[in-house]
């Protein structure tokens, strides 16, 4: 699945509230429903094949339905109506919405045209082709007033629009006692959604229809508060937590491990430059730097990976210096240096293989670092916004406000995740370290 993903899989869908506004906001996992707690089920239903087409004198009436099984005590948190590329060749098509309760009271809840064609436009005229035609049916005043129409018709008590404006979804999943609104509760049994298309001629046509009931559960993780899956965003943290973890601490080790080596062996002034470099590296605060640099750059994650190797290098640098200078007092370096051997030659073929087992372990042990490191600085704000990683997701819950809500699934994915990935390579290196150091080794 992770392949599948685009690769601005975080400007055109992560970071868009646009491609998150059929899903519920800041909803829990659909799971905790088998734990006892109430949720309604979040239901989208797209709408592609006509159910009947009529004529009406020179108009044809394309009829959409579905049937869909409401069993819920509570109602839906939204209700939301979108139509997907709209194509007509003269006059503008009408759309009229209803729904057909258990109660089978028919309810009218929305009417409209498309929108006319502008001037100098040729026709065919396409609407909503590259984004859909959205409406919130829960908060639309139009709708609204088609309940109060529908509703005074056998209620008692009068209804006016503002009394129940925003909480449409109460209406049309709600049944009352003794007439009252004030005694409502949810209506359950079947509903079915009537959207009839009324053309003008008959080569126009509308690709699909989407019906929202939004639920107060959703998927396997739950959503944050733009409605975003978090399933979806965790799982493509995954690949660049790996990326971010690799890449740089193998270009850390790299570089360590080549100052190191070249400043061990060669000694002289080459040693006491790279070694006033690593001194300067190691006393430089890394947190003001990085957060200059964004502020001049921009959030950027090759920045921080870059920042992170700048500051990364220095430390193994010096570990490996203090080796190399007992391995170049050795027998085997002195018989290669008597044979005329180059010093590059002594440095790649008789020194770095002694260094390589733990040369190894250490890139191991930089993966987690960097991943920690990478989750902090997001989880400060210094992140690249465009690409979803696990230490935004847990920065956006606690900026959320989720630790005060009680909305736990906003935090503790994330934050399991990233010890998790973090044990995995630790427990990998200490399974090497026997390997790499033999005198540990059980006997």
């Amino acid at each position: 699945m992770i392949l599948t993903y685009p690769l601005n899989f975080g400007t055109t869908i992560w970071s868009n509230p646009s491609y998150w506004s059929d899903y519920p906001k800041s909803a829990p996992p659909t799971w905790i429903t088998f734990l006892g707690s109430n949720g309604v089920q979040h239901q989208v239903i797209d709408i592609s094949e006509p159910d009947e087409i009529t004529n009406r004198g020179s108009l044809q009436q394309i009829t959409y339905r579905y049937t869909t099984n409401y069993d819920n005590d509570d109602f839906p948190t939204f209700l939301s109506l979108s139509l997907y590329n709209i194509q007509y060749h003269a006059v503008p098509p009408s759309v009229e919405l209803s729904i057909l309760r258990p109660d089978n009271k028919e309810l009218l809840l929305y009417r409209s045209i498309v929108s006319p064609p502008r001037p100098n436009e040729i026709a065919p005229f396409i609407r909503y082709s590259d984004s859909p035609f959205r409406i919130n049916l829960s908060g639309d005043n139009s709708v609204s007033s088609n309940l109060v129409l529908a509703l005074n018709k056998d209620l008692d008590e009068k209804l006016l629009v503002q009394d129940i404006i925003g909480s449409n979804e109460k209406i049309i999943f709600g049944t009352f006692e003794q007439n009252s609104i004030n005694t409502q509760k949810a209506l359950s049994g079947e509903y079915t959604i009537i959207v009839k298309f009324l053309i003008h001629d008959k080569s126009d046509s509308i690709s699909k229809i989407r019906f929202v009931i939004g639920g107060s559960t959703y998927g396997f993780i739950g959503t944050d508060s733009l409605g975003r899956d978090l399933s979806l965003g965790l799982l493509f943290g995954f690949p660049v937590a790996l990326l971010i973890g690799l890449t740089t601490s193998t270009v850390t080790t790299f570089i360590g491990t080549l100052m190191g080596i070249i400043s061990g062996y060669r000694g002289g002034k080459t040693d006491i430059v790279i070694q006033r470099v690593c001194d300067i590296f190691s006393n430089i605060p890394l947190l003001p730097i990085l957060i200059f640099l964004i502020f001049i750059i921009g959030p950027k994650l090759w920045l921080v990976m870059v920042i992170l190797v700048a500051f990364g290098w220095p430390g193994l640098t010096i570990i490996v210096r203090s080796m190399v200078l007992q391995i170049r007092s050795s027998q085997s370096i002195e018989a290669a240096e008597s044979l005329g051997a180059s010093q590059w030659r002594i440095m790649l073929r008789h020194v770095f293989p002694q260094l390589a087992p733990f040369i190894f372990a250490q890139l191991i042990f930089f993966t987690p670092a960097a991943i920690l490191a990478e989750a902090s600085l997001s989880f400060l704000g210094l992140g690249d916004p465009s690409i979803p990683t696990w230490g935004q997701i847990l920065e956006n819950g606690f900026r959320t406000g989720g630790v005060y809500v009680g909305f736990w699934w906003l935090i503790l994915p994330p934050g399991i995740l990233i010890v998790i990935t973090a044990m995995i390579f630790v427990l990998i290196a200490l399974a090497l370290e026997p390997i790499v150091n033999p005198k540990i080794k059980k006997i």
